[in-house]
């Protein structure tokens, strides 16, 4: 739920920070925050360097790249806290093919619902963005996912040190394409003003982006990620479009009408319903009224 909350009022916070930075170098400028001061005092986790790359890819730079690059393009950003919630599926379907992770009949009916009210709130608001903002966050919510079940494949024993170390990988690819797309010119405008007061909300953004949304939002995912299945993790993300359009209704005036509310009212039961534990089945009962053991295969030979 913290999560949900700290994601949810990171998109009001891009889009200011998204004012002043264009796109990519607002990804490099990112990760370079923390990667830096990461390599210097952060031990780097016992797992497989590949493996890290992989997680740094998926969250880092397929994530990031596709989601600012969509906001950038006209992606409201509570609208785009909805469609990046794709990757709640996603996960569960990646975690099914390459983990072998089972859902329960609970899990498929709570993520089902959860996504057809996604889907509902998309369609009523499908009018807010043009069709390549869309597909570009959807592109986002897939890196999510891959990133999501790298994670929880990479099982690091301390998350949040992966959490710190996925970050030196977006720095040079962001970088890289920063240069190749926005050019010298208008990256050269963008740090030399960014410490006006023009730039002051935009420099806001960022620092909740780097310190919360990242530290807090990220430290907290992995570890829950590294201790449960991904289908139960996974459909929690289903709840920050709800923060996230309240937050951007607060910040930008983008108000959610009744049809939004309602879908959020079920986004946020089924997500919680799914998640529950499912109670265990009573012992059957004796005329003695002691519980009837259950004996595996072959323990009656054994007992004999």
């Amino acid at each position: 739920m913290v999560v949900a909350v700290v994601w949810g009022l990171n998109f009001p916070a891009t889009a200011l920070a998204l004012e002043h930075f264009p796109p990519f170098l607002l990804a490099a400028l990112r990760f370079t925050l923390l990667a830096v001061p990461t390599v210097l005092l952060v031990p780097r986790p016992k797992i497989p360097f590949g493996r890290l790359l992989l997680v740094g890819f998926g969250l880092g730079v397929l994530q990031f790249a596709f989601l600012y690059l969509s906001m950038a393009s006209g992606m409201p950003s509570g609208l785009a806290s909805l469609v990046l919630q794709a990757s709640a599926p996603f996960t569960v379907v990646l975690a099914g093919v390459f983990l072998r992770e089972r859902l329960t009949g609970r899990q498929v009916i709570g993520v089902t619902i959860a996504v057809c009210a996604l889907a509902a709130i998309a369609v009523h608001r499908a009018q807010a963005a043009a069709l390549l903002p869309v597909v570009l966050a959807l592109c986002g919510a897939l890196g999510w996912a891959i990133g999501n079940v790298a994670t929880r494949r990479a099982g690091a024993p301390n998350p949040l040190h992966l959490t710190l170390w996925w970050s030196i990988v977006p720095p040079i690819p962001m970088a890289v394409l920063s240069f190749v797309v926005e050019g010298p010119s208008r990256i050269g405008d963008a740090l030399g003003t960014a410490f006006t007061a023009e730039a002051l909300p935009a420099d806001l953004g960022l620092l909740y982006i780097v310190l919360v949304a990242t530290l807090v939002g990220y430290g907290i995912w992995s570890r829950l990620l590294a201790t449960y299945p991904s289908s139960t993790v996974a459909p929690f993300s289903m709840l920050v479009p709800v923060v996230g359009v309240l937050a951007s209704w607060v910040a930008f005036g983008e108000v959610p009408d009744a049809v939004e509310i309602a879908a959020g009212v079920v986004i946020v039961a089924a997500v919680l319903w799914s998640s529950r534990a499912a109670r265990p089945r009573p012992l059957p009962v004796t005329t003695a009224g002691l519980p009837v053991p259950v004996l595996s295969p072959g323990a009656g030979d054994a007992r004999r």
